[in-house]
């Protein structure tokens, strides 16, 4: 049992409502070497079979870690729930989720609360994001859990915690973690839709996704077995019964685009791949590997730009090389299969913005976000969903505020913003979807 405080004994600052936080939130708690050896540490849920591999590869390094399901099997309600209570509402909807399924799964009874550790992501930028860490330690505050540590996962030096350090070996192992994640991603959803034996694809993906977190404790990891591991993965998906119809009677494909979290969590869209094979649609989705292709990108723009980071820029560009040299490989691999369509290689991608966007621009998901729907386009997906935490006003401007310029050139897209949010009715929201699939199905 934990010595769990009352909330509602807690001092509350005079003149506040019931959702302020304590202003005299505690120093944050130090992640030991010491709890690296018997705390675990808690993953929030954004893409549940990236995040498996990714588990694995921190256990090979000697971390202890759990990626969390809470939310995902119907129970959304109580993350919502302990969200709006330790997170004010004009908060990103991001942060409210996450912290929500921090908070219920502590409350839940399943972790000794004295021996777990939360861990979160710090991109750095000017997007809220990075001030997630801090709502999340006051709302630990307020849930009488100001003593369970919290981690920033990030490369920008913002926070540095003695018992969790990010090495070259680990960064190497975590890029083949992303790239099977998303290759089973893609496949998964150019599957789905066609198969003859509703949940197939998913079973093929839960099974390779729990051999491929295996292959990270393995040792060293062969380059050539990965890339023959792409070609096996590939193989057993074109295998599935029904997946040829890809070829003669395709479904309407829509693009999902938007804010990273919202865009690829089913806990914040609404599971909408599952609404869009539903409705007889395929979803299509650029991976995760694009987004930390994006972060490089945006260090070496900085010195281009601003004329500062020389030595980091230097180092960012060899790791952008290493990327594209990995990523080049796996959709290689897709290439051979011609049932599947790859992704392009983001060493395009990252030049289509060039008559609407600035690379500057990269707050929040920035120039990525209009690059992507770009590339949709061009691979001849003409029907985009730009998903938006509400009020988030970078993707606003490099989502919605990019659809009248894109359009302009491209008449025949069919694009909708779909914003999310607590208040936000899920009925709504698919109705709008269902407009557009109508209009594109005319």
């Amino acid at each position: 049992m934990s010595d769990k405080k009352n909330p509602e004994t807690q001092e509350t600052p005079q003149g506040c409502g019931s959702t302020c936080v304590r202003s005299d939130v505690p120093e944050r708690v130090i992640f030991t070497e010491e709890m690296r050896r018997t705390y675990t540490i808690l993953l929030p849920t954004m893409l549940p079979r990236h995040f498996k591999i990714l588990s694995e590869v921190f256990h090979y390094y000697g971390y202890k870690t759990e990626p969390l399901e809470i939310g995902l099997h119907g129970d959304s309600k109580k993350v919502i729930d302990a969200g709006l209570k330790y997170v004010h509402n004009d908060a990103c909807y991001p942060a409210l989720l996450v912290i929500g399924q921090f908070i219920a799964a502590l409350e839940s009874g399943k972790y000794d609360t004295h021996k777990v550790a939360l861990l979160l992501t710090q991109t750095g930028g000017g997007c809220r994001a990075s001030n997630y860490i801090a709502l999340l330690r006051k709302a630990l505050t307020r849930a009488g859990y100001d003593y369970i540590p919290v981690i920033s996962l990030n490369f920008s030096g913002l926070e540095q915690m003695p018992g969790f350090r990010i090495t070259l070996p680990m960064i190497h192992r975590t890029l083949y973690a992303l790239l099977y994640g998303d290759l089973i991603m893609m496949l998964v959803n150019q599957c789905r839709p066609y198969e003859t034996v509703p949940g197939t694809a998913e079973a093929l993906a839960d099974r390779w996704s729990s051999q491929l977190a295996a292959e990270m404790t393995a040792g060293h990891i062969s380059y050539r077995k990965v890339k023959e591991t792409y070609r096996r993965i590939i193989r057993d998906f074109a295998a599935i019964d029904g997946v040829q119809a890809r070829r003669t009677a395709p479904r309407v494909k829509v693009g999902i685009v938007g804010e990273i979290f919202v865009k690829f969590s089913a806990l914040g869209n609404n599971a909408l791949e599952d609404f869009l094979v539903s409705e007889g649609a395929e979803p299509v989705m650029a991976g995760l590997t694009d987004f930390c292709l994006y972060v490089v990108t945006n260090a070496m723009v900085d010195y281009k730009l601003y004329g500062t980071g020389f030595w980091k820029s230097r180092i960012y560009r060899i790791v952008d090389r290493f990327f594209l040299h990995k990523q080049d490989d796996m959709i290689a691999a897709m290439k051979e299969e011609p049932l599947f369509t790859p992704p392009s290689s983001f060493r395009h991608t990252r030049t289509l913005t060039r008559d609407y966007v600035g690379l500057g621009a990269k707050m929040g998901e920035g120039w990525l976000l209009t690059a992507e729907m770009l590339e949709l386009i061009e691979s001849g997906v003409n029907n985009i969903i730009c998903t938006q935490p509400f009020g988030c006003l970078p993707n606003h401007i490099v989502g919605k505020g990019m659809m009248k310029p894109i359009k302009e050139r491209h008449p025949d897209v069919n694009l909708v913003a779909i914003d999310y949010d607590a208040g936000a009715t899920r009925i709504n929201q698919e109705n709008r979807i269902k407009l557009m699939l109508a209009n594109a199905r005319k």
